[in-house]
Order: structure tokens, then sequence, then C-alpha cells
């Protein structure tokens, strides 16, 4: 009688290829933060563990197709522009995301990181610019506000706040000046569509001398929220 096959040690067994789960991939402009009006690629990976009330992604909680990191930088670089943003979902929320965006820099793309700061950004590449969204307490997530990662921020990065309301104007104020934030980073304000009106907080930042830069998504003004736009 044969002996059993001996066990093959897990140390030599072979690792698969590094994968994320990827809702979409797309080319359109860049809608917000510094790199607002750019062609920019976004890579949209699928996952949160958020529920913003104001979330306009929520087709990226589930669902979404495995790709290999090499694969998906293969499918940027494909599209021809120097731009790449990886967004969500919350794409920290993935591990290997630290991967792509470490692989997307060596390839040479100019590579930005929208995350909800609710996740530890300490590991990101230093040549990626992290876009960092302090959530409000009008969007239910306050409470998931990771600040040990402020004092991480740097002139490369930027801190965006969504203002649902007064109150939250209010508070995303307070925050700024507790903080010292616009000595560390680019600080924008956006209104929540349907929620503050845009020039209601215009006049407000203006009438308050707040050393940050007010904010229109440029996509939601030109497609509406459409997806894989």
């Amino acid at each position: 009688m044969n002996s059993p096959a001996a066990a093959v040690p897990s140390e030599i067994v072979q690792s698969p290829l590094p994968r994320l789960k990827i809702t979409e991939i797309f080319l359109s402009l860049q809608g917000e933060a510094d790199t607002a009006g750019w062609p920019t690629v976004f890579v949209r990976l699928t996952g949160c563990p958020l529920r913003c009330l104001y979330c306009d992604t929520e087709y990226a909680f589930h669902g979404g197709e495995w790709w290999d990191i090499d694969a998906i930088v293969a499918e940027v670089l494909q599209q021809g522009v120097r731009h790449v943003c990886v967004t969500g979902g919350e794409p920290l929320a993935q591990k290997r995301c630290l991967i792509l965006l470490q692989k997307l820099c060596d390839a040479g793309l100019d590579v930005s990181l929208e995350t909800s700061g609710a996740l530890d950004i300490a590991g990101v590449d230093a040549r990626v610019s992290r876009v960092v969204d302090l959530k409000t307490p009008d969007s239910g997530e306050v409470a998931r506000n990771r600040l040990e990662n402020l004092p991480l921020l740097t002139a490369r990065d930027q801190l965006k706040f969504v203002i649902c309301s007064r109150g939250d104007y209010e508070w995303a104020r307070a925050m700024v000046a507790e903080h010292g934030l616009p000595a560390r980073c680019t600080v924008f304000f956006s209104p929540s569509k349907s929620q503050v009106s845009a020039r209601e907080l215009a006049d407000w930042i203006v009438a308050d001398r707040l050393p940050v830069r007010f904010q229109m998504q440029l996509h939601k003004i030109l497609w509406n929220d459409e997806p894989g736009r």
C-alpha cells in the first residue's frame, strides 16, 4: 500500500497573486480636491464599514469582481492619462490596497486616495495624495473618525468636510481651529447636495473669513451621480 502523501509545508506553498475586489474602473474628470478637472482613472474598490447618511456610492458596498493587482495597474495605464484616484466604498478596508497604491506610484502615475479617515492612513505610500473625508455629525458616522490621522497629514494631503447643516458647519469650523488644520494641509468644505445650498455654505465661509477652500463636486454638476462618471 502506498504511504499517504506528505503534507506540503505551509511555508513553501505558493501564494496566489495579490487581488482586490473591484466595483468599477473608469475614466472621467476628477470632480473635487486639488486635481479637480483633470482626466482621471478611478479605481473603485468594493466594500465599506461606514454607512454615511448622504452616501452616493452605496452600489459599491457589495458585489464587485476580484482583480489581480498587476491587472488593475495595467488597466489604468492603458487609459493613457497620468492621474489615478483609488476610491470606494472605503478602499483601505481592503488591506492589499496599500500594495496597489505603491505599484501605481512605481508606474509613474500621479496617485490620490479617497478615504473616510476612519482607518489608519499611516501605511499609505508617501507619494500618494491622501484625501481624507472627516465625518461631520450629520453624516451619522462622526464617532468613526480616527483623529490620530490628523497629525499625519502633510502639505501633499487634503482634508474634506461634507457639510449637511449649520450645525455641521460650526462643528467643522471648531475642528479646523482646534487642530490647526490649514497649517497641515488644504482643507475643503463641500455642501451636501439637497441639504445645504452651495450659496449658503459659501456665505458662511466668507462671513467667517475661514481659511478653507469651498468646493462643489464637479461630477455631480455634470453627471448627477451617474455611476461610472
